[in-house]
């Protein structure tokens, strides 16, 4: 069958399941929105390009499957280059295609031309240029197989405009569909490794087995790889906690008596100095980052180190394992359960050491150190980790929430009791500000049968808030709760603690924009919340609406600080605490 590169692009969308897209037209890629009319593909148009990519990842966070985007050439691609890093840093599977100027102006300087596959090389996991519309339906599978194997990550697919016009003879091909051995021999260097080296798994158990004060040390591999359920398998036959980082909530349930919660810069004290304490940690798609470790040669220092990554790259990255295994974290898991009940005979608590001393000194520390804040009465301004209480208490059990960057994205992911894998949607390694309100609409299109809250702060709701006008106008009911300081507030808490309270430019107007007549233009129902009586109905009547979106402003106050804090570049000994408990040791 004789068709265009334009159609040949949808077929191959279609035909890799894609079900929905996010993106913005343009001259560039124009060819290739006219068959999206004949096609089942729902596409979502956007107010930015940034925020189709972001949404993309809201999708893939959700739902598992690569979000997809659509963009065209120039200023559309450079907008849409934080998502691709955003993803990249968060090993998040999408795949973006961008337009390009026709193959004979490529590096004239035409209009909107850029060199998009060098500008994002460093931000994605493959990208190419297709200079023929034959390659289109190869390049498209690879696309998909390369986003979605070893360890995920974006793909790019930049596509000069002639090769999708129909009305250039150069956008003909006689359409095929690439086989799975087809798409394998065409990528001969890519061949990730997903099963353990089983000498290397026995020695990790056996690790595990020795051990007198063990940490599972969980990362968002875990979600990656669909291992929660090996996870708690492994967790309660060797009864050893479980820490899971800020990519990781929800990989090991909150309510779990052996999980201990948020560990890193602004992790509970326990999940901290566990880490700090442990005799062995035991990493699971995780990868030693700096928030978690603190200064590197003063995190864990009696520790040994199991760690199982699908990435080889990232093993001895920042901490020379003792025993790295290269693997697919579910695989791996799996394997190394059966490796636990073959040495130890089947009875693995007989055949580990008296452990009784750490659990003790672990429920010491719980007890101590709980998370606390101050809910002030009468008129006084709330407190964000109220709100975040009362927003959890009132959400059903599997409501996905999403956040943006800064206090509040620490204060959910501390307030917030994450009992499910894949409802906790927030950026990581790139820290994105404005990542919540366009991922929260993402995640609701993947799962619409799931409420979505968003959790914003003021400064990340104005970076991206114009991506509600998109949910009103597609009727996507995510719910968007503002915490409103009228500060960058976690900028605001380093200079008042590190920076002798001189705060350069970190002020914003509470009453400017105004939140509520915004979102309202935008279609949104939206609501203003000062006082603590008022918290419990506004969220109650946000929840019953589901015919489209709603915004609630929360006035909170701009004083609270995010608490436990490791200040950066120093150990995770010198955590701080609430002012209000008594300092550990070797705190300032």
């Amino acid at each position: 069958m004789v068709t265009n590169g334009g159609s040949a692009l949808i077929k191959a969308l279609e035909l890799e399941g894609v079900e929905v897209m996010f993106g913005l037209p343009g001259g560039a890629i124009l060819p290739v929105y006219d068959p999206i009319i004949d096609s089942p593909i729902r596409h979502i148009l956007v107010r930015h390009e940034q925020g189709a990519g972001h949404m993309a990842e809201g999708f893939a966070h959700a739902t598992g499957r690569p979000g997809v985007a659509m963009v065209t050439s120039g200023p559309a691609a450079t907008n849409i280059v934080t998502p691709l890093c955003d993803a990249y840093m968060d090993s998040v599977p999408m795949v973006v295609i961008t337009g390009q100027v026709p193959t004979p102006a490529i590096g004239t300087d035409a209009f909107q031309e850029c060199d998009t596959v060098g500008i994002t090389r460093s931000v994605t996991k493959h990208n190419e240029l297709v200079t023929r519309a034959e390659d289109i339906p190869l390049v498209i599978r690879q696309a998909f197989h390369i986003a979605t194997t070893g360890r995920p990550g974006p793909v790019l697919v930049d596509i000069p405009k002639d090769i999708v016009d129909p009305a250039n003879p150069r956008s003909a091909l006689d359409w095929y569909w690439p086989t799975d051995a087809e798409v394998a021999s065409s990528l001969p260097g890519y061949k990730p490794t997903t099963k353990g080296h089983a000498k290397k798994i026995r020695d990790a158990a056996e690790l595990i087995l020795s051990a007198r004060r063990p940490i599972i040390y969980a990362g968002g591999g875990i979600l990656k790889a669909r291992a929660a359920e090996a996870l708690r398998e492994l967790a309660e036959l060797t009864d050893i906690s479980v820490v899971t980082t800020l990519m990781a909530r929800g990989a090991f349930p909150d309510d779990h008596p052996l999980c201990l919660g948020m560990p890193g810069m602004h992790g509970n004290y326990t999940a901290v100095t566990a880490m700090q304490e442990a005799d062995l940690l035991i990493a699971l798609g995780s990868r030693f980052d700096d928030r978690v470790t603190g200064k590197v040669d003063a995190f864990a220092p009696e520790a040994k180190v199991i760690h199982v990554d699908i990435d080889p790259a990232e093993l001895g990255k920042v901490r020379r394992p003792d025993v790295p295994i290269v693997g697919d974290c579910r695989l791996v898991i799996e394997e190394l359960v059966t490796a636990l009940r073959d040495l130890s005979g089947g009875d693995i608590a007989a055949a580990q050491p008296d452990r009784s001393t750490w659990r003790s000194t672990i429920s010491g520390w719980q007890e101590r150190y709980p998370l606390v804040y101050e809910q002030s009465a009468g008129d006084d301004l709330l407190k964000p980790q109220f709100v975040l209480e009362q927003l959890w208490e009132r959400a059903p059990e599997d409501c996905i929430v999403a956040s943006g960057v800064g206090q509040h994205q620490m204060w959910t992911s501390q307030y917030w009791r994450f009992n499910h894998p894949y409802t906790w949607v927030n950026s990581g390694g790139l820290g994105t500000m404005g990542f919540s309100v366009p991922a929260a609409i993402g995640a609701k299109v993947g799962r619409p049968d799931r409420m979505v809250w968003a959790v914003d702060g003021d400064g990340c709701f104005q970076m991206t808030a114009q991506e509600l006008v998109t949910a009103a106008t597609e009727r996507i009911p995510v719910k968007v709760a503002i915490l409103n300081n009228a500060y960058l507030g976690m900028v605001r808490q380093w200079q008042e603690m590190f920076y002798d309270e001189r705060y350069s430019e970190v002020y914003l107007s509470p009453d400017l924009p105004d939140y509520v007549k915004w979102s309202e233009a935008m279609g949104c129902v939206a609501l203003r919340v000062e006082s603590p009586e008022e918290v419990g109905p506004a969220i109650d009547k946000a929840n019953e609406i589901d015919d489209r979106p709603v915004v609630l402003e929360f006035r909170t106050d701009s004083n609270e600080k995010v608490f436990p804090m490791v200040p950066a570049g120093r150990s995770n000994s010198d955590i701080v605490v609430d002012p209000s408990q008594p300092q550990p040791g070797g705190a300032q």
